[in-house]
Formats: C-alpha cells, structure tokens, sequence
C-alpha cells in the first residue's frame, strides 16, 4: 500500500506541474488514457473472475454428470430419481438432472411427470465425446431468459444462472461462449449482443472494437471464455469527476508521463499479479473464528482465515483468490504465509493453554509439495508450539487423489497433528473410506445446519452423518450456526459435538479475538465458582 501511495502521488505532482505550462488539452488526453487503462485493468480482472465462477459450474457439471452415468439404478425409477434430487441438494449451482432419449425429457428431478415437455429439443451446441449443451427447452427460465442444459448421454443437467455480481454496478457486460477448441467452433451461452468472431470471444484477448472496450479470458480446464466489454462513452460518464481532474493536471509532459504510467500499471495490475504482490508484501490479513464445545460453551479453538483486499480497495472472497492461486499454481505461498501470520498471532496462547487448537485450511497442493511437511515443522519450532495444537483442515476435494492425501495424512497425524475434513458433504468423500483416510474429525457444511428448522431433504441426512461420525470415533465440528435452535440441535446429542458460526462470534483480528477469549473463560471461572 505504501508502494502505492507514493506511485500516486509521485504521479499527482509530476502532472500538477507540468499543467502551468502544457494547457488543458494536455490533460485531458492524460485524464482519457488513465480511465482507459483503468477500464482495460477492470475488464481484464472480471473476465479473470466470471471465469473462475464459469470453471466452478462446469466442474460441478461434468462431476454431477459422471456420476449420473455410472448410476446402476434402472432407468428413470423413483429410485433413480430420487438420487438426482440428492445431487441437486449437494449442488451450488444446478437447477435440475435427469434422463433425455432422443431429445425429449424423460424423466427429471425437479419436473413431476405431468409438467414435461413433450417436445423433441434439438441441441445448439455440441462437443466432440457426445456433450451437447440446449437452451431451448421451456420449462426451465429465470426472468423470462432460459438456461442452460448440458446433456451426456442420456444424462442431463440444467445449470442456474451465472453472472458476477459485482459486474452491474460497474456498468460493464459480459458474454459467455462454448469453443470446439478441435474445429475452432463456438456457441454463446446468453442472448448478449454479437461483440465479433473467435478472435474476439473465443481467444484470450484484449482490445477495442469501435467504441468498445472487451477482455477475453479463456478456461485452460473447461470449453468456455468469458468476454467483458463496456462502451468507451459509459467508462468516461462514470469517472467524470477524474476527468476534470485531469483538466486541472494538464500538459504534454504530464500527458506523456500518465501514458507511460498507464502502459506500466496495464502491465502489472491485473488480479493475479496484485495477488503476488499482496503475498510478497504480507499484505493478505488473518481473521479468527472461535470454535465452542457446546457442551461447556467454552472456546477451545479458532480456525484461521485469510482476507485479502485488492489495490483499488475492492475485498476479494477467498473462494476467488485460493481458488485463482491454485490454478496459477502459487496457492502453497498462501499457505505458508496463512501459518507464519496465524502462528505470530496466537502464539502466545497456543503455548500457554495446551487444550486449545488453531485451525488453519490446506489445500490438494500442499498436500502434494515435497516441501510442506518440513515448512510447517520449521514454522512450528519458531513459534515454539506444539503440533498438538494445530489441526489441519483438507477440503473434500484433497480426498479425491486418495493415495496421495493418505500418505501426507498420515505423516502429519505421526507429528501429532489432528486432520479434518472441510465442508463435509459438499464434494467427493464418501462415508465408505473416511475411516481409511485415517482423519480425526469432520466439519459438517453450512447447508445441513441451515437445514435445521426446515423441511429440507438434508435435515434427513444429518443423524446418519453423526451416526457414522460416532461410530467412527471421529470428533464432530459444525459449520454455520447462527441461532440458538441450531446450536440446540446438537447440543441434544449423546456425544459432544463442537460448532463454530456468527451465533458464537464472526471472525475477529487476533487483538479482539484474545479479548473475546478472556472474556469466556472469565464467564466459565465465575459459574464454576458459583456452582
């Protein structure tokens, strides 16, 4: 942020004196190329985002739809119904699986037999292997536009609507295309406006068309780009105040200057590069969760977690940045700074109260990195704590290369770590080799517990989890628990179950997450004395 601060006020003087002598038209070219370069830098960094959001929806779908193909239960039985409205319920982003045969539905989870279409659909879009993709079928529209469904062999899935969020209040457009990278072919997924041929939305690019500025980003694991664009007119009306600015800065040295600044910064100021930066600077923060026993109420650990703001003052979700870091393949970088900061920030109390447990999150890479095991020692020695007092969580998505989350799973519990499982019963493990994988403890997702109230198929699910939890012998730690029915709920069972959510606390800095802890044990040494 220093670094920052000072480019932009070396910039501000610079202009500012040259703008005596150079005249207003010097400045408002220079006001012009800053929001174009600003405008360009934004494009490209939302392409980069509705990309990642877009590599989510197609691993969902091509996971949801293997494992509808290998299904042994007869064709379009209750049964096999049935077990498409289970993967609708584990589902982020789909809206409806079933059968097709010869392009009309035949059976699907979310439409009764009398509510099918008895049209044949032809696809608009096919993939070499059999994958065609429609976005005709009627019965499924959100305000009035359709979306889309995927279909493999006889499987189908509709996915919900996909966009950024973030995009409407920039003014900015997307676009979304599927590419046959074997022919060069492509299909848009949305009824947005034609921006031009392949080069323009089936290729990484980044130009201007007319008075149009777009940024194309194309999926390394998926057939998709997305495509931003906004028109030059809109981008200069939403930084009027920046252009008279520029007015006043003025002059044909400062314009120059500005050019070269806007060249340099379009160079380096993309998300992933600024992710770097934040990482090399120790720029990312740590935030803490407390995690109860709700037998006691007493807080017997927190899960660290990291927070990241970017340098247009935009906080970005670590789902976007872990998820980025791992494609570009940095994300062990992440990690190490996750426990150098988190072990600096609890030190003090992971030495002086050896009951208590700090979480912090790993991912598949770090689990494959030759170097993790003695990074995480050498971090541990300095801190002077013990690896008692630190538990590793793994998503279920670490679980998926078995063999090689095992050996480093073993490795760490040796050490006398305890492991986890993140998010459990949102991805890949199955309850069949969670007693393989040799793990001490489960998280349960959010969605079961919001569950909880509501007659929601994965209220169902939840006693068989804590069934096999127990008999497993496995500690059980509960996500998202924001009411007192919640917590009720599993404070009733017959083993002690720990949770963590805002009805206990948000995540706080370390300095109020050690006042939030004095204050609980001070609460838990007066009812002791009382009773």
């Amino acid at each position: 942020m220093l670094y920052t601060l000072k480019r932009r006020v070396f910039v501000a003087v610079i202009a500012t004196l040259m703008a005596a002598t150079s005249g207003a038209l010097g400045g408002n070219l220079l006001a012009r190329l800053l929001i174009l370069g600003q405008t360009r830098r934004a494009l490209a960094g939302n392409a980069e985002k509705l990309l990642l959001e877009l590599d989510g929806f197609y691993l969902e779908t091509s996971t949801a739809l293997k494992a509808m193909e290998s299904s042994r239960l007869p064709f379009c039985s209750d049964a096999q119904v049935s077990s498409f409205r289970t993967l609708l319920l584990h589902s982020d982003f789909l809206r409806d699986a079933g059968r097709m045969r010869g392009g009309k539905i035949v059976c699907s989870a979310a439409l009764s037999q009398d509510q099918l279409p008895a049209v044949e659909y032809k696809p608009q879009f096919s993939l070499p292997g059999g994958v065609r993709f429609y976005r005709n079928i009627a019965a499924y529209k959100v305000d009035n536009a359709p979306l889309v469904a995927i279909q493999s062999g006889e499987s189908f899935v509709v996915l919900g609507p996909y966009a950024e969020k973030a995009l409407s209040a920039t003014g900015m457009q997307y676009s979304v295309v599927l590419v046959d990278k074997s022919t060069g072919g492509f299909a848009r997924l949305g009824d947005d406006p034609a921006l031009g041929g392949k080069a323009v939305v089936a290729a990484n690019a980044q130009a201007r068309i007319g008075d149009l500025l777009y940024a194309t980003r194309c999926s390394t694991s998926a057939p998709t780009c997305a495509t931003t664009y906004i028109a030059i007119p809109e981008a200069m009306a939403a930084n009027r105040q920046q252009k008279i600015a520029g007015l006043l800065l003025g002059g044909l040295a400062g314009a120059i200057c500005g050019l070269l600044c806007s060249l340099f910064y379009r160079r380096t100021r993309n998300m992933e590069h600024q992710l770097r930066r934040a990482i090399r600077r120790d720029q990312l923060r740590m935030v803490y969760q407390p995690i109860v026993d709700l037998t006691t109420g007493r807080i017997v650990g927190a899960e660290a977690l990291a927070r990241w703001t970017d340098e247009e003052g935009f906080a970005v979700g670590p789902d976007v940045f872990v998820r980025l870091a791992e494609q570009r393949g940095f994300v062990c970088k992440i990690t190490k700074l996750v426990l150098r900061q988190a072990l600096r920030d609890l030190g003090e109390t992971l030495r002086t109260r050896p009951d208590f447990r700090l979480s912090i999150n790993v991912t598949a890479a770090d689990l494959t990195d030759p170097k993790f095991l003695s990074i995480l020692d050498a971090a541990l020695r300095r801190a002077e704590v013990a690896p008692e007092s630190l538990a590793i969580e793994i998503t279920e998505s670490c679980t998926a290369r078995q063999e090689q989350a095992m050996a480093t799973i073993r490795a760490l519990r040796m050490r006398g770590h305890s492991v986890h499982i993140d998010d459990f019963g949102t991805g890949y493990s199955s309850l069949s080799y969670l007693h393989a994988l040799s793990i001490d403890a489960i998280k349960i997702d959010r969605a079961f517990t919001q569950a909880i109230g509501t007659e929601a198929v994965t209220l169902s699910i939840l006693p068989q989890i804590l069934a096999i939890a127990k008999k497993l012998n496995l500690e059980v730690i509960v996500e998202g628990v924001e009411t007192h029915e919640q917590a009720g709920y599993f404070a009733g069972g017959d083993k002690p179950v720990l949770a963590q959510g805002w009805f206990f606390g948000r995540p706080v800095t370390a300095a109020h997450f050690d006042d939030l802890l004095a204050e609980n044990e001070q609460k838990a040494a007066d009812a002791e004395s009382i009773a």
